[in-house]
């Protein structure tokens, strides 16, 4: 432990010391096994449950290795340099929750799992057991992997909306990579949002530590029910600052769900765009206070245009969950399954109203690389969602790049968006099939990320 300064250390020490010395041997040596007849509590006997559903997660990623100067054989035979290897392997380390004994299923991270090329699960025995990759979520930051092996054990999920704050948790993973361990804590806070790293979050807070390698590990209760997954800290070290968050099981459990089914997550939408309300629209649209979220725009055919919704109507409630932001209520409506009846409450011209609705699958635009070059065959081009649009984001989403094709050679990958090809901005799908035909000796997509933006050439 770090102690503040050396005089509080030598007080704590000496006080500890006077304490010991004061205490008979017996009682220095261990614990009563009870006292006035009551034995001591002890997680002991929940653990040996469940600390065999928890696994250690190991994965390896080849990641294409392009360099313009030690690429070329030219300069590299001119300076006598050895060849240079055309892929690197990453490694990483992490955990997860056997939640489905009989066939294999284990709940993880997104960010511990996906995009690797190689997974493999150590069981608490010591087994090691190939992991196949079943779904990812990287809206949710929810995985499910698969193993085939006998003698698994797996854990309960608890209905995650009965927790409350101050009920005691229990956090299991593997820290580090110093194998399994186990820490206690509290649910410190419940329904965390807007925390950054994913699309959806509805985060429970607790002061368990949670460190590196404890991602996708278990967050259990006192009857050692699964009630979260660990995905994140809040700590300007890296480290454990007690501030961690976990997956409720009620979101994990419905996105393992459609994982397994459908091996990716089919989110409805309403067909609105919002926005939040400052004080010079409030004054504009007559509304009391910046609470909730205007519409500015309602899809044609879209569910909230079946309901009635207009452009300027304040959303201020959903389910009868006030709304504060615009964020709020994307997040709500992404966090609900495709198919939900959703209760929308809103102000218009000054009069509450009550509307209906159903979250329906959002229809978007797609295009197959192929039909507008050669080189690009393999890919698929989509526009983009609600949900990306809502962030301020415009281009194309690329949902598919076949392994090995010459776009994955060059380095483009699933989920990258597209902001230009050449020097022409691309906002939709529309706007990339009028390059079709057009067939430039270097074909460079200017591609956007959190580190900016950079090009993949693809000749």
């Amino acid at each position: 432990m770090k102690l503040p300064n050396r005089r509080l250390g030598r007080g704590l020490v000496l006080c500890c010391a006077l304490l010991l010395g004061a205490l008979p041997l017996a009682s220095r040596a261990t614990l009563p096994p009870a006292v006035d007849g009551q034995p001591l509590p002890s997680l002991a006997p929940m653990l040996k449950k469940v600390t065999p559903a928890v696994v250690n997660i190991s994965t390896k990623t080849r990641v294409q290795v392009s360099d313009p100067y030690f690429s070329d054989p030219l300069f590299r035979q001119f300076f006598g340099l050895p060849d240079v290897p055309r892929e690197r392997t990453e490694q990483s380390l992490g955990s997860g929750v056997i939640v489905d004994a009989d066939k294999g299923y284990i709940l993880t991270n997104n960010h511990v799992v996906g995009g690797a090329d190689d997974i493999t699960v150590t069981l608490q025995d010591g087994r090691n057991f190939k992991g196949t990759l079943i779904g990812t979520d990287p809206d949710t930051d929810i995985a499910v992997v698969q193993i085939h092996a006998s003698g698994l054990e797996a854990l309960p999920m608890a209905d995650s909306s009965k927790l409350q704050v101050g009920d005691f948790v229990v956090a299991v993973g593997d820290p580090f990579g110093l194998g399994q361990t186990v820490t206690s804590g509290i649910v410190s806070a419940l329904g965390r949002s807007g925390l950054g790293g994913t699309n959806y979050q509805n985060f429970i807070q607790t002061d368990a530590s949670i460190n590196p390698g404890n991602s996708g590990g278990a967050l259990v209760n006192l009857r050692g029910e699964l009630v979260g997954i660990n995905s994140m800290i809040f700590s300007p070290s890296g480290a454990s600052a007690g501030i961690g968050f976990a997956i409720p099981t009620n979101l994990s459990g419905d996105v393992m769900k459609q994982l397994i089914a459908h091996g990716r997550v089919q989110r409805g939408t309403l067909g609105l765009e919002t926005q939040d309300i400052t004080p010079r629209i409030a004054r504009l649209l007559g509304v009391s206070g910046t609470e909730g979220a205007v519409v500015t725009r309602v899809a044609d055919g879209s569910t909230a245009d079946a309901a009635g919704i207009q452009p300027g109507d304040v959303i201020t409630a959903l389910n009868g969950k006030p709304l504060h932001d615009s964020n709020e209520l994307r997040n709500s409506e992404g966090l609900l399954p495709l198919g939900s009846r959703v209760t929308l409450e809103l102000m218009r011209n000054g009069k509450e109203r009550e509307v209906g609705a159903t979250l329906a699958a959002e229809k978007l635009a797609t295009l197959a690389g192929a039909r507008l070059d050669p080189r690009l065959a393999g890919v698929d081009f989509s526009d983009l969602g609600q949900g990306d649009r809502s962030q301020g984001l415009a281009g194309v989403r690329v949902t598919e790049v076949r392994p090995g094709s010459l776009a994955a050679r060059s380095g483009l990958q699933k989920g990258d968006l597209v902001i230009g090809v050449g020097n022409r901005r691309i906002t939709s799908v529309r706007g990339l099939q009028g390059l079709a035909g057009v067939h430039p000796r270097q074909l460079a997509l200017a591609v956007a990320d959190d580190d900016g933006m950079h090009y993949v050439v693809i000749e």
